[in-house]
Order: structure tokens, then C-alpha cells, then sequence
């Protein structure tokens, strides 16, 4: 395999780390910057079936409300691989609610990435 196709397989995982990167900062132009005009999110809230946006604007209007609901929040990722223009993430989401207690649940991220930008990011976890 040429390392230039090596290289296009490998950029889908290089913007989703970039996304994370972004999201762990709070940074909601850094992650809208790498996703599509027409992306879509699934939350993984309410259960079982999640919230959908779609959309720049909506999508961008989800983040800002997450942020100052979850000032704490922080995403380590705990495995990451990709396939063609498809990325998977498994995560660990950690918090401090309004009390000061600690949380943290586990889940997985299926993102699309078209044109280096993220186009779909579904996201599910476990309980």
C-alpha cells in the first residue's frame, strides 16, 4: 500500500482526534470547524433512542447548551480505529455535577468523515 493511501485512510482518526481535542477544550468553533454543513449528531440522551440534530446550527446550538450544563466535561478515549471514511471511538465521558461528585459513563462514537470533515457522529452508551 503507497503511503499517500495509508495517509487517506489515516485522516478520518486524525479529525476525530482533532474534533476530541476540541470538545475536551470547550472549544465549540474548533469542533464546528470540522464538521459539514449538513452534519448530523445523535445524542445518546434521552434513552433509549437519543436526540437527533441536524444540521450546522443546531449541532452548534447542542454544544454551547452541553458545555454550560457540563463545565467539567472531558471525553478520554479509550480506543480508537477507522475503516474507509467511517471512525470508531470508544470513550469514557467524565463530569463533576453541581454537587462536586465525580461521574463518568462509557460508550462508543460512529463518525463519517467526508471531505476531511466530520458529516454523522452517532453516539451510544452502556446503562
Amino acid at each position: 500500500m503507497s503511503t499517500e493511501r495509508l495517509s487517506q485512510l489515516e485522516e478520518p482518526i486524525r479529525v476525530v482526534l482533532a474534533f476530541n481535542d476540541a470538545l475536551n477544550r470547550h472549544d465549540v468553533a474548533g469542533m464546528m470547524q470540522l464538521m459539514t454543513e449538513d452534519c448530523v449528531f445523535e445524542n445518546t440522551n434521552p434513552p433509549p433512542e437519543g436526540s437527533m440534530y441536524s444540521g450546522k446550527a443546531a449541532v452548534t446550538q447542542f454544544w454551547q447548551d452541553f458545555f454550560q450544563q457540563s463545565p467539567h466535561a472531558h471525553i478520554e478515549i479509550e480506543e480508537i480505529f477507522g475503516v474507509g471514511a467511517r471512525c470508531v471511538m470508544r470513550w469514557r465521558y467524565e463530569w463533576v455535577d453541581r454537587s462536586g461528585r465525580q461521574g463518568h459513563v462509557r460508550g462508543v462514537d460512529l463518525y463519517q468523515v467526508r471531505d476531511n470533515l466530520i458529516c454523522e457522529k452517532l453516539s451510544y452508551v452502556k446503562g
